[in-house]
């Protein structure tokens, strides 16, 4: 697969969202777009601590959700390739946007999900006409049990095994830099699988490689310590990861024990002076809800990022950017 080449004179304006990039894509040629128009979120600007950040807000998607812009590509792909049955497992983002796009190429979903997954999310997946699949017990249980669907010969749409989804995530880098008018000293990014993180470093790296931008930013990952592989592998000394659990956290979307690309994570997270930081359960509601009384509505996932920025602040490089990843509208409560 190629992607991850930027040339600004390819840019195709008259194309929707983020398919402006379809350059970069490393699609076949003839694939034609599935889109919600996803892409081009709003960065807007507010005062923290006397210093003035940039928030990306990419729960603004169609889906309420920044996976919408690897979906896109995946969705296109299989459409092209001719594809009329897939699956996917999710705990309810990446799921929702599956089944949204599966439904805009008329191709039948099926979406195997935590029982824990909030209930907005489970409605979503439904709502675009997708089959839903609970499974008990941890996030790795949903993993195994479409894997072993998989081997029936279904096609397994993973968000996670799919080439053209980081290419997709890269997208958010060239429109911070078309945003800023420069490239931010540093981004905070929430990480679960670390893939929307892994994806802006390469966004990022594909500006540096053309001679577009002449710094990269510092990336910083955030995960819950209820569920903290990637911040526990980048701490000093030995990392045992039996140590580490798949504790229960209101951060649903970054509950994930076993990353793919964990070792391609870290090196981008170390390769940029970056950070991964974890932040405490009983920081992230709070956070949540900091956020929502400056305008900004997201669900815990993405909230972690506001504790991550308070207490790293006076270290970041700026411009800092924060990407905020996940609409609040699919969180719900259990009072």
């Amino acid at each position: 697969m190629a992607g991850f080449e930027f040339n600004r004179d390819a840019v195709e304006l008259d194309q929707p969202g983020i398919w402006r990039y379809k350059q970069t894509f490393g699609l076949p040629d003839g694939v034609q777009p599935i889109s919600l128009e996803e892409g081009s979120t709003p960065l807007i600007w507010d005062q923290v601590d006397g210093k003035q950040i940039a928030f990306k807000l990419d729960y603004l998607n169609p889906t309420g959700s920044y996976k919408d812009r690897g979906t896109t590509l995946l969705i296109s792909y299989l459409a092209w390739a001719g594809v009329e049955h897939a699956i996917e497992d999710s705990s309810g983002n990446a799921g929702a946007s599956f089944a949204g796009y599966c439904a805009r190429a008329g191709i039948h979903g099926k979406v195997y999900v935590p029982a824990y997954a909030s209930g907005p999310k489970r409605t979503q997946i439904e709502a675009y006409g997708s089959e839903l699949v609970p499974v008990e017990g941890p996030r790795s249980n949903a993993a195994a049990a479409v894997r072993q669907e998989a081997e029936s010969g279904v096609t397994y749409a993973s968000h996670v095994h799919q080439p053209f989804v980081l290419p997709g995530y890269a997208t958010a880098a060239y429109e911070i830099y078309e945003q800023l008018g420069s490239p931010p000293g540093s981004i905070i990014v929430p990480a679960g699988q670390g893939s929307f993180l892994l994806g802006i470093w390469r966004g990022f790296k594909a500006l540096f490689d053309a001679g577009e931008i002449s710094y990269l930013p510092k990336m910083v990952g955030v995960q819950s310590t209820a569920c903290s592989p990637l911040w526990s592998a980048m701490q000093p000394g030995p990392s045992e990861q039996d140590e580490v659990q798949e504790g229960a956290t209101v951060a649903e979307g970054i509950r994930i024990m076993n990353p793919l690309r964990k070792a391609e994570v870290i090196a981008a997270v170390r390769t940029s002076a970056g950070k991964m930081v974890a932040v405490q359960e009983e920081r992230i509601l709070p956070g949540r809800d900091d956020l929502a009384k400056r305008g900004m509505h997201v669900e815990p996932t993405s909230a972690v990022a506001w504790a991550a920025l308070l207490d790293n602040i006076s270290e970041l490089a700026e411009p800092v950017v924060v990407v905020l990843t996940g609409s609040g509208l699919k969180y719900q409560e259990n009072y």
